[in-house]
């Protein structure tokens, strides 16, 4: 299976071309932007991360900044795709039931848990990663998310189900409609109430959903 990543738009490494190396002093740069834009999400919330203010901050000038990201949603689209990675490496490889060695079941049930407690966790980060200036202001194809749907209602025994459609509809489950819902004025509890409610509800969705006819 490729490895693509597995949520959001596309991050800045998209900006100057994945495929060219990386000069040091701009992957140098790079470095010092992320970690400059992190301290002040800590510390001063999604709000006061602008384009101006981080290259003011990081010391650099906003050419750079702007050459780097392209727009503020980039920073944010930058923040989100290097946590997208260390959560796929836990999907692709590590420990079970999110990683291999479970029955599929209970990797969907994990995989469908931890995606919903990144998402709340990210959550200011992927709202701040949506363009305005898009004609649809949203999170790009979710590819590993859906492939690795896919794969694991493959290994169900659903007789005659469109595992294909079923893979988009529960791929959406867990990005578009979730991201809306984190929007709502409902969430008045907790993050770790949310995140625990919304996995109760993915795991009857999908227990419902793989019970065989």
């Amino acid at each position: 299976m490729s490895q693509p990543v597995i949520w959001g738009p596309p991050g800045a490494d998209d900006f100057e071309g994945a495929s060219r190396p990386e000069r040091a002093d701009a992957a140098r740069n790079r470095r010092l932007l992320l970690a400059v834009a992190r301290e002040m999400l800590a510390a001063d919330g999604a709000d006061k991360l602008t384009m101006d203010a981080l290259a003011d901050r990081a010391g650099l000038g906003k050419g750079t900044v702007f050459r780097r990201f392209g727009t503020r949603a980039g920073i944010f689209q930058a923040l989100l795709d290097n946590d997208e990675r260390d959560f796929q490496a836990q999907v692709l490889s590590g420990p079970p039931p999110l990683g291999p060695g479970a029955p599929p079941l209970d990797r969907l049930i994990a995989y469908g848990r931890a995606r919903i407690d990144f998402m709340i966790g990210h959550r200011e980060i992927a709202r701040g990663s949506f363009d305005a200036r898009e004609r649809v202001p949203v999170g790009s194809r979710t590819p590993l998310s859906q492939q690795h749907i896919r794969l694991l209602l493959g290994q169900l025994r659903l007789g005659a189900a469109d595992l294909d459609m079923l893979a988009t509809q529960l791929t959406a489950a867990l990005d578009g409609p979730l991201l809306l819902y984190l929007s709502s004025a409902a969430l008045s509890q907790t993050p770790t109430q949310v995140s625990n409610r919304l996995g109760r509800g993915w795991a009857d969705l999908v227990r419902r959903v793989t019970r065989e006819a």
